[in-house]
C-alpha cells in the first residue's frame, strides 16, 4: 500500500523495505507514552519505511522530514492549505524595490541557535549566498546576492525583475548558522549529523528504526509544551493502522481504506482529508528530448484524457475521498481565481470514449485485429510504472488497463522498487508513470507551471532532472509565459500569463491529470490535543509536509 499521499521522492525519509522483525522493534521501542508515564512524548508516523539514515541538511533532498520546521526554520511561513499571507517566522517584515530587483527583509531579535550563539543577519546573507554559489544546491532556481547591512537587516539583490521568488526565498529556506557551516567542506553532502538550528525542537537520540527530539527551552516563541517527538519506521499500512488502534502513534498520514471504521471503533481516534495534490499519469512526452513511445504523440495523451472514467477510479482505488481534479494542474477549489477559462476548471468524471476514439482515428491510429491500434507500425501500447506496494495507485492502473482497452489503447502495469521508479523519472527512461503534482512555495500558479512545464528545467533523457520538468516538457509559447510571469507582481498581468499556459496544457496535456488524492491524516486525541481541524486548518496537517509539522507541534498540548 502507498502509504502517503504524495510522491516518495518528495519525502525527507527515504529508506528501503523494512522487516517484519525490524518493525516489531520500532514498535516496542516507540509506544506512544513514555516510561516515566508523563505522557509527553508524541508518537509520529510519517510514512518512514525501513532503514533511517542521518541527515539533517536543510539542503539536501533526502533530509529527515523534522528537519524543516522543527530543528531548522524559514524567514516566513506559508499555509498552503488556506493561501493565506506569510506567516512571520525568523523574519519579521519585508518589502521589495519598485523594479523587483532588490528583496529587504527585517528580521526577528533576541533569537538565538540552539548551541547558544546568536541568530543574526549574516546568518541569513551567509544561507542563500551559499546557494548562489554552490549549483548543486539551488533546486529552487534562485538567482540573487545577499548582504547583511545590519544585524536585523539582509538585503537579497537579483540581476532581474524576481518577484516570483519571493516565497522560495521567504518561505522554502531553512537559515543555517553560519559560524558552523562556513568550516564543512562540501556542503552538497554534508549530512549534519549534530544539527544545530533555531526551531522549536534539537535532535536527542538516533538509531536505524526511530529517532526523537526533545524541546527547545530557548525557543524564541517560548519551549513548546510537547516535551519529546518520536518518529518511527513501519513496514506497511497495515502495521500503520495496528499501530493506530492500539495506541501507538499520535499523528500519522496514511490512505486507510476502512478508515472509518477504523476511527469508528476508537473514540480517541480522529482524522481529516484535506486533498492537496493531484494524481497524474506523468508521461515522457518530448520526442526531440529523446522520448520514445506512442506517449510522445499529443493525440494519445488527449485520447487518454478522456478515456478515463475517474468516478470510477476514485470510487474503485480513492476510497471515494478523491477531490476533483483540474486540466490546469491547479486545485479547482482552492484557486479557482488563478483559472482563466471555467471550461477547464474541472477535468471530465466520466469517460467519453467517443471523443477518444475520434481523436485516435483523426491523429491515423487505425484498430489493429487483436484490439490495439497501429500507427506506421507501432501498436498503441506503453507500460506505465508505480512502485510495488502501492496499493492505491496499483488499482488505478489495473482499472485504467479496461477503460483504455475500450478505445484501442494497450496498458502495461509494472511494478518497481522506488529507486528504480524514481530514477526512470529523472533520466526520461519510462513512457508514463503514476506520480503526483506537488506543492509548491505558495499557491501562485508559478510554482506549479516553472518546475513541471519550463524548457530550463529538463534535460535530455539519460541525464537527470532534480528540477521537477519530469515529463520533459518544451513548449516556446510556455516558457515565455512562464517569464512574463516571474518578473511581474501584477496579478492581472500573471493570470494573463497563466491563461497562455492553461490553453497549451490543455492541448498538449503532457501530465494527465486523474484526480487530486486523498490526504488523510490521522490523530490520537488521548493524550494531545489542539490538531487542525476542518474548522481551524491553521496548517496542512500531513504528517509529512515541512515546515507545518513546525507549527502543528508549537500548538499542540498534552491532555490535561
Amino acid at each position: 500500500m502507498k502509504l502517503l499521499d504524495i510522491p516518495m521522492r518528495r519525502r525527507a525519509f527515504l529508506a528501503s523495505t523494512a522487516t517484519a522483525a525490524a518493525t516489531a522493534l520500532a514498535l516496542t521501542a516507540c509506544s506512544g507514552s513514555d516510561s516515566s508515564g508523563s505522557g509527553s512524548v508524541l508518537t509520529i508516523f510519517n510514512g518512514a519505511t525501513g532503514t533511517i539514515t542521518t541527515n539533517f541538511s536543510p539542503f539536501s533532498a533526502t533530509a529527515l522530514q523534522p528537519t524543516r520546521g522543527l530543528i531548522f526554520e524559514p524567514l516566513f511561513w506559508y499555509n498552503l492549505a488556506t493561501g493565506a499571507d506569510p506567516e512571520p517566522q525568523l523574519g519579521q517584515t519585508f518589502s521589495w524595490n519598485e523594479d523587483g530587483t532588490q528583496l529587504t527583509i527585517t528580521l526577528r531579535e533576541g533569537v538565538t541557535w540552539s548551541d547558544g550563539e546568536p541568530f543574526t543577519a549574516a546568518d541569513v546573507a551567509f544561507t542563500f549566498n551559499l546557494i548562489e554559489k554552490t549549483p548543486a544546491l539551488n533546486t529552487s532556481g534562485l538567482s540573487a546576492t545577499a548582504e547583511a547591512t545590519d544585524d536585523t537587516t539582509v538585503v537579497l539583490t537579483f540581476p532581474e525583475p524576481s518577484f516570483t521568488q519571493e516565497p522560495d526565498v521567504l518561505g522554502g529556506q531553512g537559515i543555517v548558522p553560519e559560524h558552523l557551516w562556513k568550516d564543512v567542506d562540501d556542503p552538497t553532502t554534508f549530512t549534519n549529523e549534530a544539527p544545530v538550528g533555531t526551531g522549536p525542537f534539537t535532535l536527542d537520540k538516533m538509531s536505524s528504526q526511530s529517532y526523537s527530539l526533545k524541546a527547545n527551552p530557548t525557543y524564541w516563541d517560548g519551549e513548546p509544551a510537547v516535551k519529546e517527538v518520536r518518529y518511527i519506521s513501519l513496514e506497511s499500512a497495515d502495521a500503520a493502522s495496528a499501530s493506530l488502534t492500539a495506541g501507538e502513534v499520535d499523528w500519522m498520514s496514511a490512505y486507510l481504506p476502512s478508515i472509518d471504521t477504523i476511527v469508528g471503533s476508537k473514540k480517541e481516534l480522529s482524522y481529516i482529508n484535506t486533498p492537496t495534490m493531484t494524481t497524474c499519469l506523468m508521461t515522457a512526452s518530448n520526442a526531440e528530448l529523446g522520448c520514445t513511445g506512442p506517449q510522445t504523440d499529443p493525440a494519445v495523451r488527449r485520447a487518454m484524457y478522456y478515456a478515463m472514467d475517474r468516478a470510477q477510479l476514485n470510487k474503485l482505488a480513492g476510497g471515494g475521498f478523491a477531490g476533483v481534479a483540474s486540466p490546469t494542474l491547479l486545485l479547482a477549489e482552492r484557486d479557482s481565481d488563478w483559472i482563466a477559462n471555467a471550461d477547464n476548471r474541472e477535468v471530465p468524471q466520466t469517460a467519453d470514449t467517443d471523443k477518444a476514439n475520434q481523436i485516435l482515428d483523426e491523429a491515423g491510429w487505425t484498430m489493429g485485429s487483436d484490439g490495439v491500434r497501429v500507427k506506421d507500425g507501432e501498436r498503441l501500447s506503453m507500460t506505465v510504472i508505480t512502485v510495488t506496494g502501492w496499493s492505491d495507485y496499483i488499482s488505478l492502473n489495473d482499472t485504467l488497463v479496461q477503460q483504455f482497452a475500450k478505445v484501442g489503447i494497450e496498458l502495461k502495469p509494472s511494478q518497481v522498487s522506488w529507486n528504480e521508479w524514481n530514477q526512470a523519472e529523472l533520466t526520461g527512461n519510462y513512457q508514463l508513470a503514476l506520480d503526483s503534482i506537488g506543492l509548491g512555495s505558495s499557491t501562485n500558479p508559478y510554482f506549479t507551471y516553472n518546475p513541471k512545464l519550463n524548457s530550463a528545467n529538463t534535460v535530455p533523457v539519460g541525464e537527470s532532472t532534480s528540477a521537477g520538468n519530469v515529463g520533459r516538457y518544451s513548449n516556446a509559447d510556455v516558457d515565455a509565459a512562464i517569464r512574463a510571469a516571474a518578473i511581474t507582481n501584477d496579478v492581472e498581468a500573471q493570470k494573463q500569463a497563466y491563461a497562455t499556459i492553461q490553453d497549451r496544457l490543455v492541448e498538449d496535456i503532457p501530465y494527465i491529470p486523474i484526480y487530486v488524492n486523498s490526504l488523510l491524516t490521522e490523530f490520537n486525541n488521548s493524550r494531545f490535543t489542539g490538531w487542525p481541524s476542518e474548522e481551524d486548518l491553521y496548517a496542512l496537517p500531513a504528517s509529512w509536509k515541512a515546515w507545518d509539522c513546525g507549527i502543528i507541534l508549537r500548538k499542540v498540548k498534552p491532555v490535561e
